[in-house]
């Protein structure tokens, strides 16, 4: 019952895999946060290092991030040593720490431009984060941004695609009728998980090259080129 439930979920897809080219307007647009919308790669990787020495894993240096950023999820964690089980604790510090620093952050260049105009045009717009709702809604206030109509927080790293389904089921939507944008492999996994359309951005936390071995559905390197995307379907 569940494999089956699961394969309605995915829009009646057996196996993971892109959803292809969109050939009708979606009805959701599910942004992530960090590094999509928001710039939090420094302060991320400083609070990745603070907490280093407390979870007992690697730090990670700059010297890696060339090689970090064609990583994984899962690829990162055994490169730095941490162990899945410790990965829920580590989030949960990792965003009490950023709360602290949330004012500092600021949107990536052209995103609130795009989102405006996007939202200006008739979109529904949502997030779904590992970040902390409060976390995004504090950041969103700050930037004159509050116009996404939800902000779900996956409870565990990897656990995007079950926010996604949740979406989907609150809203009465078959996933084919959803976009996701993201910067990271994981957020391609969650939409080949669930079916969806997956729009992967390169101005992000993984490079060009990890994002494309996945095959998103579309590669986008500029915000403007997600307007361009969107802007071939008619309201």
């Amino acid at each position: 019952m569940r494999s089956l439930a699961r394969f309605v979920l995915r829009g009646g897809r057996r196996k993971a895999g892109a959803a292809g080219p969109m050939l009708a307007r979606p009805k959701l647009l599910i942004f992530d946060f960090d590094g999509t919308i928001a710039d939090t790669f420094e302060n991320g990787l400083e609070i990745l290092n603070l907490l280093a020495g407390e979870f007992g894993y690697r730090q990670l240096q700059r010297a890696d991030l060339p090689k970090a950023r064609d990583m994984r999820t899962h690829e990162l964690m055994k490169f730095l040593g941490i162990p899945a089980t410790k990965m829920r604790s580590i989030s949960k510090r990792g965003t009490e720490e950023l709360s602290k620093r949330i004012d500092t952050v600021q949107p990536l260049p052209g995103m609130p431009e795009t989102l405006r105009a996007v939202k200006a045009a008739g979109f529904t717009l949502g997030i779904v984060t590992s970040n902390s709702c409060e976390n995004v809604a504090a950041f969103l206030r700050n930037h004159n941004l509050e116009i996404f109509e939800f902000v779900r927080s996956a409870s565990k790293l990897m656990g995007k695609g079950r926010e996604v389904r949740g979406v989907l089921k609150d809203r009465n939507l078959l996933a084919s009728e959803v976009l996701l944008i993201g910067d990271e492999t994981r957020d391609i996994e969650a939409a080949q998980e669930t079916g969806a359309h997956i729009a992967a951005v390169t101005w992000g936390y993984n490079s060009r090259r990890a994002l494309e071995s996945l095959h998103p559905d579309h590669l986008i390197d500029h915000p403007d080129r997600l307007l361009e995307l969107l802007a071939t379907f008619d309201a």
